[in-house]
């Protein structure tokens, strides 16, 4: 026996808006692909290890710069529970550690196309090069930080990419194409979860803004060598 609407109605329970269409998700994300130039938020993120069990979480701030097309930076400056500073391009990450001014340089260059598998999810990417390297499905709706989001979940095509990663899920809020948490997962199980708070879409920003800030004496190691 199904109960009225009016019984909801009386108890206060909002119904869960039903699910965009795939089509409407990707209009919204192509509309904030042209604009894009780049972003900036707080960020809360999550790493999940499976084979004990086991989560640590960090927080800080995120910037996002688009400075050319199909060049795109990342800084992030993680305050807790340990400072450190990360610069990431598609040749480049770098890892600044303040306790032991330190800078550990790795170079990306013989992994662009992995690279640009995470810069590019979503921030700025128009959905055709997304639909390249992904199957889009929508997952449903889902609240996040208070704002109503459409869940799409994206299925590597390539096996280049199913070796890292089995899944990664975007939440594209309903007034905005860009995303405001990511879930990557990878295929042992482990993923990462990053959620971003107050979203800036193209504050001004310079290209130093996403590059590190490192006293003169500072340290530097390249631990691939």
């Amino acid at each position: 026996m199904k109960l009225p609407i009016a019984v909801f109605a009386l108890l206060g329970v909002a119904a869960l808006p039903a699910a965009e269409t795939l089509g409407a998700v990707q209009a919204r994300m192509d509309k904030s692909a042209a604009e894009f130039a780049g972003l900036s938020a707080r960020v809360k993120k999550v790493s999940y290890t499976a084979v004990i069990k086991d989560s640590s979480a960090e927080s800080g701030t995120f910037m996002i710069k688009k400075v050319k097309p199909g060049d795109v930076r990342v800084r992030m400056e993680i305050d807790k529970p340990d400072a450190r500073s990360i610069a990431l391009s598609r040749k480049k990450y770098e890892i600044f550690l303040p306790k032991i001014n330190t800078v550990q340089e790795y170079d990306l260059t013989q992994y662009g196309r992995l690279v640009d598998q995470f810069l590019l999810l979503g921030f700025g990417t128009p959905v055709r090069d997304i639909t390249k390297s992904y199957d889009m499905v929508v997952a449903g709706t889902e609240t996040i930080d208070g704002k109503q989001t459409t869940r799409v979940e994206l299925r590597p095509k390539l096996d280049s990419v199913k070796e890292h990663l089995k899944l990664v899920e975007i939440w594209i809020p309903m007034n905005d194409g860009n995303p405001i948490q990511q879930k990557f997962l990878q295929p042992s199980g482990d993923y990462t979860l990053s959620t971003y708070m107050d979203v800036k879409v193209n504050p001004l920003m310079k290209d130093a803004d996403v590059q590190l800030t490192l006293p003169k004496n500072v340290k530097r190691e390249k631990p691939q060598k």
